[in-house]
């Protein structure tokens, strides 16, 4: 803490929770036992006096204001706070107008039965009259507070948590960083200096693990990033929790490096085994294209030991029935460092299309790489596929009995999987239908996708392009097999699989197609912390002959709004046909289709 007095003074370097040289991720249970209804006595709010400088919304936030949910547009979204903080507001206001620059900020509180009234004069902000920086590693687009802008305490330690977490990123965990604010309160301004040395490179040392007795240390292994004598880095440390955490068996996770030796970081694990295995979830639910369906899946978690998983999952709506059972295994096959998982699912589905129904039956076995940003897989396919047309033209009805290899590769660099923010992602997926018999489909599919994601003051801009070619080299694939547009991940103007081969730009057959285009670009922007706005176009080319990317295009433009929650953005996106209006969808989801 420091005391403030008329005259200089400093603010000097403050505590985080990460360290230097440490970076502790957890994941823990924890129970409620016992719930006990509270009630809360509130009172109506009016702040007067502020200006353009600090918005209500800011201040309001800092004295813990509330006024109701935005989407509960039917109750009073007066604001009112807790009864409890009101004897401590003046020191609160004085606490948050200090960290903006307004060290001489006066308030009048006046308490009444049913109301408080605060009146906030300002006064002369603090200006930054210069910053020096003495470093040997780059961090001036780090800084955020700038020679004559107001000084802003709150972000001068941002900032400096913002350095060391980027130093710790790349590999620097030895830095020396010393920042200081030296403040005139008489003049009114503050000068900044940034000291840095960041110091040698860090690396991971020995991977301890203690717990999960039930586990191979090989299968927690196969999950861990932070591999001896690569460079440090916090970000294969969380990628090592995470992996771990997809799992599913253990209760606690706890991926510690606050050790250092000599540069040296060495990786203690700390893991509990799940304690209820079984996990099941079920409910009524609605899809964009299936419409209202109900829907169970059980989890059997650490399955046999070594982190197993079974997976029992079924499906019903008017347009779908699903039966799957999933069996996963992870690092059954391992050589020196590298690890390969196996995986297994089979069942039956019966699924409605436009023009036709498709009915099958399906085993699969895979085996899979991942370490850093790569994904690989590799599997076998059987499926009886019985297509029963609807009416339409062209589709062939009949019984298909497929047999192919198929081969997946995807490197994927985004920051966050549900909502990037930064970063690119490649993907290709080939499948080779086996001609074991005259009658069987001679086959080879190719879909290739590739993303790219960039977010610049605040505005996220993302692009999807994808390509996709069939080859029926003898006999014809049953009509499932080929592509089809719309939905999430398509255009967002039609339902998922909606659109057959495309004829003009606001007319489209039940058919599938032989090639297949959709390239989409988005713009998200902020509308306040729990919600952001989004507009995108979505343009997609089906074509029914073989290479041929010369067919009419379907383009629609749209918008949507992304309310933020702890596992990612629930999403609402309404497109419309660019040439057709009439033409619309709406899209419901919970993660970016980035």
């Amino acid at each position: 803490m420091h005391n403030i007095y008329r005259g200089r003074f400093i603010v000097t370097s403050v505590s985080f929770l990460i360290l230097s040289s440490s970076l502790l991720l957890a994941d823990t249970n924890s129970s409620v036992t016992k719930s006990e209804k509270v009630e809360i006595k509130t009172k109506l709010v009016k702040i007067e006096g502020f200006s353009e400088a600090i918005p209500l919304s800011a201040i309001e936030d800092a004295l813990d204001v509330r006024s109701g949910l935005f989407l509960e547009f039917w109750k009073d979204r007066k604001p009112y706070i807790d009864e409890k903080l009101i004897p401590s507001l003046a020191v609160t206001l004085k606490s948050f107008y200090d960290s903006e620059g307004f060290y001489d900020a006066k308030f009048n509180i006046v308490d009444s039965d049913k109301e408080i009234k605060i009146y906030i004069d300002e006064g002369k902000p603090v200006i930054i009259k210069s910053g020096n920086v003495i470093s040997d590693y780059n961090i001036d687009e780090i800084i955020k507070n700038r020679t004559g802008e107001r000084f802003k305490a709150k972000q001068f330690v941002e900032d400096k948590q913002k350095i060391i977490s980027k130093l710790l990123l790349d590999g620097y965990c030895s830095y020396n960083l010393d920042t200081k604010a030296y403040v005139d309160l008489d003049k009114y301004y503050v000068e900044l200096v940034y000291k840095l040395t960041k110091g040698d490179v860090c690396t991971f040392g020995d991977t301890t693990i203690v717990g999960a007795d039930d586990v191979k240390d090989s299968v927690i292994l196969s999950r861990v990033e932070a591999l001896k004598g690569q460079r440090f880095s916090t970000k294969k440390a969380r990628d090592t929790y995470q992996r771990l955490e997809d799992l599913e068996a253990f209760d606690t996770i706890l991926v510690n490096v606050e050790r250092k030796l000599y540069n040296v970081v060495p990786v203690d694990l700390s893991l509990k085994l799940v304690e209820n295995p079984y996990y099941f979830s079920g409910g009524l639910g609605y899809d964009s294209y299936t419409g209202a369906r109900i829907q169970a899946q059980l989890t059997k978690r650490n399955f046999l030991g070594n982190a197993q998983k079974l997976v029992l999952t079924t499906r019903y709506s008017l347009k779908e029935k699903l039966a799957d059972i999933d069996f996963f295994r992870p690092a059954l096959f391992s050589y020196d460092k590298y690890y390969l998982d196996f995986g297994s699912n089979g069942g039956y589905s019966n699924l409605e299309f436009v023009g036709f129904t498709e009915e099958k039956e399906y085993i699969k076995a895979f085996t899979a790489y991942e370490f850093n940003d790569m994904y690989l897989r590799a599997g076998i396919v059987l499926e009886n596929i019985i297509i029963t047309s609807l009416g339409t033209v062209g589709i062939q009805d009949g019984n298909f009995v497929l047999l192919y290899p198929y081969f997946q590769a995807t490197y994927d660099t985004r920051d966050d999987k549900l909502n990037p923010k930064y970063g690119y992602y490649f993907s290709g997926i080939f499948e080779y239908g086996i001609p074991y018999n005259p009658d069987a489909s001679d086959f080879t599919k190719l879909l290739l996708e590739a993303r790219g994601i960039y977010t610049w003051h605040d505005y996220t801009f993302a692009t999807v392009a994808k390509v996709g070619l069939i080859d029926e080299i003898t006999n014809k694939l049953p009509e499932s097999k080929l592509f089809f547009g719309g939905g999430s991940f398509g255009n967002r103007a039609y339902g998922y699989n909606q659109l057959g081969t495309i004829t003009t730009p606001t007319t489209y057959l039940s058919n599938g197609a032989l090639s297949f285009a959709n390239l989409s670009f988005e713009i998200d922007y902020p509308i306040n912390e729990e919600f952001v706005g989004a507009i995108f176009t979505d343009n997609t080319m089906l074509n029914q002959k073989n290479y041929d990317f010369t067919g009419a295009i379907i383009s629609s433009v749209g918008f949507g709004l992304r309310y933020l929650t702890p596992v990612g953005p629930f999403k609402i996106d309404i497109g419309v046909n660019a040439r057709d209006i009439s033409q619309y969808g709406i899209q419901f989801q919970l993660g970016q289709s980035f």
